[in-house]
């Protein structure tokens, strides 16, 4: 039945395609948070200040943000071709998408970081200020705990994100289940196998959310 159904799917690619994209999606999502989450959290502390020198650093990085936010990430993916090459040897596959997004997705989470930490109550903050508590133990012990389910809410859409930026890095062979569906779903004219991947792509988006909704659930306060 189903071989009737999809006639030109050749299941061992499908999963080779799937592994690939999931290596894609976990590689780059953990870089993204490593370099996202104290981004973010920069954007918010510079932003709070009333210092010219901070506000200055703030309006600087916020800039350099929505600049990158504003490129379409097809468009941030051949702009960083060369820069990429340098990097990882390779301008295309697993290992040549990576730089990407992790490039497109950072100041994006970042900036969900940012708002995640502007939810959190101001009192929880000045009751910490006037423990003595330093900066270092604001952010660690009352800032980041108390925002949790905003910053696992960010990841999650992050994620979600990244998905999507998988796929459309199929279009310079990028790897992955988006690379499956151009070559074989859109120049080979092969619907079952771009249906499929859709499929797969819808699947997995929906298991992200799932998930984020669960760990978001866990970590609100009740």
């Amino acid at each position: 039945m189903i071989e009737e159904l999809m006639p030109n799917v050749y299941w061992p690619e499908i999963w080779e395609a799937s592994l690939d994209t999931l290596l894609m999606l976990g590689g780059s999502m953990l870089f993204t948070v490593i370099l996202g989450l104290p981004l973010g959290v920069l954007l918010f502390l510079s932003g709070q200040s009333d210092r010219p020198a901070q506000r200055t650093l703030y309006n600087a990085i916020s800039l350099l943000v929505n600049i990158v936010r504003s490129l379409p990430f097809i468009i941030l993916l051949i702009l960083m071709m060369p820069l990429t090459g340098l990097l990882m040897g390779t301008k295309v596959g697993l290992a040549g998408t990576i730089p990407p997004l992790v490039a497109g997705a950072t100041p994006f989470f970042a900036r969900l970081v940012e708002t995640a930490l502007r939810e959190v109550d101001r009192g929880i903050i000045e009751a910490t200020q006037a423990m003595g508590a330093t900066t270092s133990q604001i952010i660690f012990r009352a800032l980041l705990p108390e925002a949790r389910p905003g910053l696992w809410a960010a990841a999650t859409v992050t994620a979600i994100t990244l998905v999507s930026y998988t796929a459309m890095a199929g279009l310079v062979g990028g790897g992955g289940l988006g690379d499956l569906a151009v070559r074989y779903g859109y120049h080979r004219y092969q619907p079952d196998v771009m249906w499929l991947t859709v499929i797969l792509l819808l699947v997995l988006v929906q298991l992200l959310q799932m998930s984020g909704d669960r760990l978001v659930a866990r970590f609100s306060h009740k």
